[in-house]
């Protein structure tokens, strides 16, 4: 089981943000901050076994 999880968030051309897991077969997107994260959360609970969930998802904004 991973302990952690890495998101790459970034900006989308068409406006809203974008975010895929790194390592893992996640995407999900959004068209605020504040809901990117609840999708990520979201996208992480359905992707994983409740055993096998991470512990820690950590989100990566590249500049």
């Amino acid at each position: 089981m991973d302990k952690e999880i890495i998101f790459l968030v970034e900006e989308a051309a068409e406006g809203g943000y974008t975010a895929r897991a790194l390592g893992h077969s996640i995407f999900t997107e959004s068209d605020t901050l504040d809901t990117i994260k609840e999708e990520i959360k979201d996208a992480v609970h359905c992707h994983f076994e409740k055993e096998q969930i991470p512990r820690i998802i950590r989100l990566h904004f590249p500049q």
